[in-house]
């Protein structure tokens, strides 16, 4: 009979052990693009991925009639990449000065700016999912801030 409640108690401690242990948190990697897309679609923004023969993919994206890529980077044979990039631009804010951007870039954080090879000004904001990936959550937050730096910067290009 004590092997019994003691078999019957060993058997409750492991479930009630087993119950109280949380979920692990789903990781994400840069190696199934789909996945973002599907973040980004998440967040109520839409989301196009681009899987070219030879290339790496990305996906285009927009929110506030802000349009922006996801890069995916650091890929092998356009595949199984470890990183991606958030990218966007003004191609009508070339009058805008490198000091104005530098300005930028001492007052901010995650994201940089400069002036790409056709003067225009980008921002561009890297995310680093290699080995077992990041959970979901962080990815999403990594897109808030995003979107928070997207909108600052508009502000900051078009400000009078």
């Amino acid at each position: 009979m004590q092997k019994h409640i003691l078999g019957t108690a060993l058997a409750l401690g492991a479930a009630t052990v087993i119950a109280a242990t949380p979920a692990q948190a789903e990781l994400v990697n840069a190696q199934n693009p789909a996945t973002i897309k599907t973040i980004l679609e998440s967040q109520g923004w839409p989301a196009t991925l681009i899987q070219k023969d030879g290339d790496d993919p990305y996906i285009e994206s927009s929110r506030n009639d802000m349009k922006f890529l996801v890069i995916f980077m650091n890929c092998t044979d356009n595949r199984r990449c470890k990183t991606i990039q958030y990218y966007m631009g003004f191609n009508d804010a070339k009058d805008l000065a490198l000091t104005r951007l530098n300005q930028w870039n001492k007052d901010k954080r995650f994201a940089r700016a400069y002036k790409d090879d056709e003067g225009d000004p980008v921002l561009e904001m890297d995310v680093d999912l290699d080995f077992a990936g990041i959970p979901r959550e962080n990815v999403g937050e990594s897109l808030n801030t995003w979107s928070s730096l997207m909108d600052s910067f508009r502000e900051f290009v078009f400000e009078k």
